[in-house]
């Protein structure tokens, strides 16, 4: 964990930011930069610019374009602190975290150099303290040209998007991505300060844990503390004592010795009948507090126990993806995370708490923290261990290849070290990923013409890396990449095998496509859509507001995304005829995109084992594959992933009958010509029910009935066959087929026999009461007839206001309460004239 000890004295005051070199044809007043600007720390150059006023908002309009000089520059900051001897042993200057290549300066004497992100760095600096006042600076090389260099100097290699981000150990996606906003600075991003210390530092706690069962059908837990100590001088014993203290306060104790000669020791702690540890929707979490006194430091963190294991041992099928805690199996239901915002240091914890209630209130049960950001803040992490959110870390490698060589080398084995022993003691913390589609590009992308002979990162990935989660970090699985087949002569991407990203969807064909997959695990796969209106209308200011605008296609960080946007609801939905049509028609396809694919791929329960979908998160205001836009709104998106991640789910799917398997030729997938209700079970307990089986006419007549009984098992699927009577439309465009749940126990499920651009559904189906109360308005919502994906853009009265429901599809004369908070306390009537439905684009 990242710990600072009571021996720490921040120096994050008095700070200035100066250009050391800027370039001549810089848009900004080079007099004010001159004089310098106050600065923050922890914090970045982009920040201390805005605040100054020297730049306008960064992601408002086409700033991106004009201040693209940023990060052609090279920035100093620099700061003055008194200091007085104190009598301490030693006088260390520690960073936490310097964005990026950087020379550190004491009393202008060069202290050190840095060229890693992803790193801290101490250095002994009693010899240049002085009574009194001191200097410390921090220069910064510029990162684009630096990037530029580097590939020129050691040669290029192959990678996405328009700057050579591999080239540098620094955060990929702050030089832009496909959602992200090119926004590559510099900065003193985490705490930088002086550590005085005497005696005995410790330098590293890792607690690792293991669960054992006992014959009485109880469990005791297994802690090993491995503590490293650095000692300020001398070589003498060192006494380490280690307390675990349970969730009721009871304290357990043991001690072990760093002799004279060594730097570590490792103490054991059993805990019998131990609390167990579980992902959300499978038990508690209940956590121990662990305190390390060695000599004079001190050591404070959190343990959960539980143990971890993935299955990818070859089967009938190919080979699963099957993670499983404390032996029961997890079907993950998840979402790729990405930093949660451009500029890191505006990510505090409140901010980490809302997305994390974003996941949960989803039913998202696994983050995936993906290889173009950061190893993720203890922050989250200790959300996660709280909540039982699982975490998947990427090592930090994403869409490009890598130099194996030094100096890159040397770094990537540093902060790999660094950050798996700081994440450790994390229970949330479930899985190591070695790259982000590095290994599937090697095949794919044309890579090898490229590379020269060099190597691509591979050693990184099947050498490097699982050898030191393997030394340092033996209680967790790892894999070497997503997506990956885990097996020799394999497609990375084979969807037989380990994990697979599936981009076809998106980028070429239609979502109906999803079908055609029957995947063992989906670690990647998206849909785009805008944001909420006013985020979008906040930053695009073109007149008039129009898909293809300039500022529109500023914040479109996808190829032809908004084409491929067009492309990709024609067939389900009409033509907009307005710009606000179109926001809704591309939302409204978005969240259909995912329902189709997700509720395809759970219906494959267990053969399919999770989906990750791409992406949780946004980090700046931008038409993307977000779940939930930077401003916090939840999309359409959003309440579809809330129904279709339930741990009940059930769904409507074609399936072949027994006459298709027969006729099948050896070796052909057989017709899917029947209807069937499949149930997905992800709870401890197994379920007995009836469902009452429906095909109906839009505006209620019950064309065909029919009632089945059900059992699932608990973590398991059931598939029952609907009737041909039920299935069977007679008028596709005015029918669906409902299953609902006599016992309410799974949401009701539909099957529609045409598109919405088909389907002759009333234009107007809503009848709608509103009223205000206290800083809520409650929209009463009934249908005179079938009314789809009823959804309230609350923001567009309010930009602040939130509706806690979404995507509601209610049959003829059902009521939906929707319930609308409203900080500005906006009217009634304005929140029900911003509600939509599929319906009205007809």
């Amino acid at each position: 964990m990242t710990f600072l000890p009571d021996t720490f004295r921040p120096l994050h005051e008095g700070w200035t930011l100066t250009a050391a070199a800027l370039p001549a044809d810089a848009p900004v007043d080079a007099a004010a930069l001159a004089a310098g600007v106050p600065a923050a720390v922890p914090g970045e150059a982009h920040l201390d610019l805005r605040r100054a006023g020297l730049i306008a908002d960064p992601f408002d309009g086409d700033n991106e374009a004009a201040q693209q000089w940023i990060g052609d520059t090279s920035w100093r900051y620099e700061t003055a602190f008194t200091w007085t001897d104190d009598g301490s042993e030693r006088h260390d200057l520690v960073a936490l975290g310097l964005d990026t290549v950087a020379a550190v300066e004491l009393n202008g004497t060069e202290v050190g150099r840095t060229q890693n992100q992803f790193r801290s760095y101490r250095w002994d600096v009693r010899g240049l303290l002085r009574e009194g006042e001191n200097t410390l600076a921090v220069v910064f090389a510029a990162p684009v040209p630096e990037a530029a260099a580097r590939a020129e100097r050691d040669g290029a290699l192959p990678h996405t998007n328009h700057h050579a981000y591999n080239q540098l150990r620094k955060m990929a996606c702050s030089f832009g991505w496909d959602w992200g906003v090119d926004v590559a600075g510099a900065g003193i991003w985490k705490p930088i300060g002086l550590d005085s210390w005497s005696g005995t530092r410790i330098a590293g706690v890792r607690p690792l844990v293991d669960v054992v069962a006992r014959e009485d059908g109880g469990h005791d837990g297994l802690l090993r503390v491995h503590v490293d100590i650095e000692r300020a001088q001398g070589d003498g014993d060192v006494d380490v004592l280690a307390v675990v203290t349970g969730p009721d306060g009871s304290p357990l104790e043991a001690a072990a010795t760093v002799p004279a000669g060594s730097t570590s020791a490792v103490v054991d702690v059993t805990v019998e009948d131990v609390r167990r540890w579980w992902p959300v929707g499978h038990g508690d979490q209940p956590l121990y507090g662990v305190d390390v006194a060695a000599g004079q430091g001190a050591w404070r963190g959190r343990v959960g126990f539980r143990t971890v294991a993935l299955d990818t041992a070859p089967d009938a099928a190919g080979a699963p993806f099957d993670l499983r805690v404390n032996g029961e199996r997890v079907l993950v239901r998840g979402a790729n995370w990405i930093p949660d915002h451009a500029f890191l240091t505006e990510i505090d914890r409140d901010r980490y708490a809302q997305r994390v209630a974003d996941a949960l209130d989803a039913n998202v049960n696994l983050l995936r923290v993906w290889g173009g950001g950061i190893y993720e803040s203890d922050d989250l992490y200790d959300l996660a261990d709280e909540t039982g959110l699982l975490m998947w870390q990427d090592f930090l490698f994403a869409c490009a290849a890598y130099s194996e060589d030094d100096p890159l080398r040397s770094e990537v084995e540093a902060e790999v070290r660094e950050n798996v022993a700081r994440l450790t003691p994390h229970p949330s913390l479930v899985l190591w990923n070695g790259n982000n589609e590095n290994t599937w590009g090697s095949v794919d992308w044309s890579w090898a013409h490229r590379l020269g002979g060099r190597g691509w990162g591979d050693a990184y990935y099947n050498g490097l890396l699982p050898a030191i989660v393997s030394e340092l970090d033996p209680t967790r699985p790892y894999s070497p990449a997503s997506p990956y087949s885990f097996g020799d002569y394999r497609h990375p991407n084979d969807e037989r095998y380990g994990t697979m990203h599936i981009w076809d969807v998106w980028n070429r064909v239609d979502y109906t496509v999803y079908a055609d997959y029957r995947p063992r695990f989906v670690s990647e796969f998206g849909f785009q859509a805008p944001p909420a209106w006013s985020t979008l209308a906040g930053v695009v200011h073109d007149e008039p507001m129009d898909p293809f605008g300039h500022q529109m296609l500023v914040h479109q960080k996808a190829n032809q995304g908004n084409a491929k946007l067009q492309r990709g609801w024609q067939g389900h939905l009409p033509d907009p005829r307005s710009i606000e049509d179109w926001h809704w028609t591309t939302q409204l396809n978005q969240a259909h995109a995912i329902r189709f694919g997700v509720e395809h791929f759970r219906s494959l329960t267990p053969h399919n084992t999770g989906t990750i979908l791409w992406q949780l998160n946004d980090n700046w205001p931008v038409v993307s594959w977000a779940a939930v836009d930077f401003a916090g709104h939840r999309k359409p998106l959003w309440h579809a992933l809330r129904d279709m991640y339930a741990p009940r789910l059930a769904t409507l799917q074609p399936r072949p009958s027994e006459r298709a398997f027969a006729e099948a030729w050896e070796g052909l997938v057989p017709e899917f010509d029947t209807l069937a209700l499949v149930l997905v079970n992800d709870t401890g307990e197994d379920y007995e029910g009836a469902f009452t089986l429906v095909r109906e006419s839009f505006d209620g007549t019950v064309l065909a009935k029919a009632a089945v009984d059900v059992a699932v098992p608990a973590r398991g699927a059931a598939t029952v066959t609907v009737p041909a009577e039920v299935a069977a439309f007679g008028d596709p465009a005015a029918e669906a087929v409902v299953a609902v749940a006599d016992d309410g126990a799974f949401a009701p499920a539909f099957r529609y026999g045409a598109e919405v651009v088909d389907q002759r559904l009333d234009p107007n189906p809503l009848r709608v009461e509103a009223a205000a109360a206290e800083g809520i308005v409650e929209l009463r919502v009934t249908a005179a007839s079938l009314a789809r994906d009823v959804f309230c853009h609350a923001d567009t009265v309010d930009p602040h206001a939130r509706a806690d429901r979404g995507m509601v599809t209610l049959r003829a004369g059902e009521t939906a309460v929707i319930r609308v908070e409203t900080p500005a306390g906006g009217a009634p009537e304005a929140f029900a004239a911003a509600l939509r439905c599929a319906n009205d684009l007809l």
